[in-house]
């Protein structure tokens, strides 16, 4: 994990050094990255439930070994809670979390540490550990309390996703906005932009991947500060509620935010659904449960059939070129949301293949400089000008 002083120096956000292409492989030009996965949800699917991500697991997407492998420094570790089955009690459900994550980090301590600042991350990589940072997935967790977002800030938490999949008193999700034309009682309610203000102050990241349109557009006439869409896609490429429109890249690319690149093959490819259940009906027959959705369709193919039903890595890098071409190359990072999705891209199965990523952007025709800022820069400058 050691990281050279040319990595170091990019933390510090001076001049990118450029080197001759010929001067290291793809490997060893992705080890001296300094690689920030923006989100993933492996506190709630391992480390909660009690797994030992300290050891590599045959199951999940992520474990230390693993991310280790794929050169992994800098690791956003999503808190996050079911709106519906956590309405009551959803703080404490966020606090437990982090004690689970702290417990993690301290039975690993030689290895990974938390960092608060951009200066832990600074501090913490020049010992050559993996950076944990907290970010939370879905404001029920602050119970509408502006004093509970703070106690969360204090323990760590860098970004708040404003929403998950409902409602909120104050917010109003994407898979909800989307289901009437109206915009009355979409956006942000004047907590909200409270609450907004507050993570300005604080200097905590407002996270819009999850949030509908009419808060997005609220919260960037609110926020002070470059706002990050941690995990999300291009709404022309895939049309789903949790992707951007044109429109939207254009108003984050003015704000001077970041998107990070999901990896979901559901958010990446518009033939996924209909490819899962077509492998799912030559799998089951008649046997089949055709009254499942795709994403329980897909749990129950077959290893091999699930490989097939990914979404090929060219969808990705077809986002991150839509993308860029959009906000700019300042503007586009990576969140895989691993452990939060089914299927991951082709050739990204885990957290270990992210050599593949730099290698597939390289081939692409993305300078060094280029592949420096998606793979960790653009979200570390958008953290520190938030702080």
């Amino acid at each position: 994990m050691n990281k050279s002083i040319y990595s170091i120096l990019l933390l510090s956000f001076a001049i990118p050094i450029s080197r001759p292409a010929q001067a290291q492989d793809y490997r060893k030009f992705h080890q001296d990255l300094i690689v920030v996965d923006g989100h993933n949800d492996v506190i709630y699917e391992s480390i909660f439930k009690g797994k030992d991500i300290g050891r590599r697991l045959s199951t999940g997407h992520t474990d230390l070994p693993r991310l280790i492998e794929g050169g992994v420094d800098v690791q956003v570790f999503a808190v996050w809670s079911d709106d519906k089955k956590w309405k009551k009690g959803a703080f404490k459900h966020a606090n437990d979390q982090i004690d689970a994550l702290e417990r993690m980090i301290e039975k690993n301590s030689n290895r990974i540490e938390l960092a608060k600042t951009s200066a832990d991350i600074h501090r913490i990589l020049s010992k050559g550990k993996m950076v944990a940072l907290i970010g939370v997935e879905g404001g029920n967790m602050i119970e509408n309390s502006i004093a509970n977002l703070e106690k969360l800030y204090d323990r760590g938490a860098r970004y708040l996703t404003l929403t998950w999949n409902y409602n909120l008193s104050w917010a109003t999700a994407a898979a909800i906005e989307v289901k009437t034309a109206s915009d009355k009682g979409k956006g942000l309610s004047d907590h909200g932009r409270e609450i907004i203000r507050k993570m300005n102050e604080l200097g905590m990241m407002v996270d819009l991947s999850h949030g509908g349109e009419r808060t997005f557009y609220d919260v960037l006439e609110t926020s002070t500060k470059p706002i990050l869409v941690s995990h999300s896609n291009a709404y022309a490429l895939m049309p789903h509620s949790r992707n951007l429109k044109d429109e939207q890249l254009a108003a984050l690319k003015k704000n001077g935010g970041v998107i990070g690149v999901n990896f979901y093959s559901g958010f990446l490819d518009p033939t996924y659904n209909d490819r899962v259940k077509r492998l799912y009906r030559e799998q089951y027959g008649k046997k089949g449960d055709y009254t499942l959705s795709p994403t329980r369709q897909y749990e129950k193919l077959s290893q091999k059939r699930q490989h097939e039903a990914n979404a090929p890595m060219s969808k990705l890098l077809e986002h991150i070129d839509y993308l860029v071409s959009k906000v700019g190359i300042d503007h586009v990072a990576i969140g895989s949301d691993y452990d939060g999705i089914e299927s991951p891209p082709r050739e990204l199965e885990d957290v270990s293949k992210f050599p593949l990523l730099t290698e597939a952007l390289l081939n692409r025709g993305y300078s060094k400089e280029d592949v420096t800022k998606i793979m960790g820069a653009n979200f570390l400058r958008i953290l520190k000008e938030n702080e």
